[in-house]
């Protein structure tokens, strides 16, 4: 089995700060490219944010400048530190990774379970 645990949603000011972390467990042999996904209600799921395993990244254009991802690829972890965060940046945030267990099988799809970041006074 494989486990994507989501933490550091919550409740923050406009203007403020939060980092997200997704840690990855279980049955694993490689991590390629981890993402950040983000669902809005009402709205269809959107992509955030990705990095691959050698640490290339790309950004949504709402959030270039803003959000910073990252991942320890040690610690099987990605990051994603959220700047000057506005009241669109509200939404349930996803991880996503691209995971193969073993040396000869096909990577698959993971996602987490998701982490509520709302952006408020």
């Amino acid at each position: 089995q494989v486990q994507l645990v989501e933490s550091g949603g919550g409740l923050v000011q406009p203007g403020g700060s939060l980092r997200l972390s997704c840690a990855a467990s279980g049955s694993i042999f490689r991590i390629n490219a981890m993402a950040w996904y983000r669902q809005a209600p009402g709205k269809e799921r959107e992509l955030v944010a990705s990095i691959t395993s050698g640490g290339s990244t790309r950004y949504a254009d709402s959030v270039k400048g803003r959000f910073t991802i990252s991942r320890d690829n040690a610690k099987k972890t990605a990051y994603l530190r959220m700047n000057s965060l506005k009241p669109e940046d509200t939404a349930v945030y996803y991880c996503n990774a691209d995971i193969a267990r073993s040396w000869n099988s096909g990577a698959a799809d993971y996602w987490g379970q998701g982490t509520q970041v709302t952006v408020s006074s």
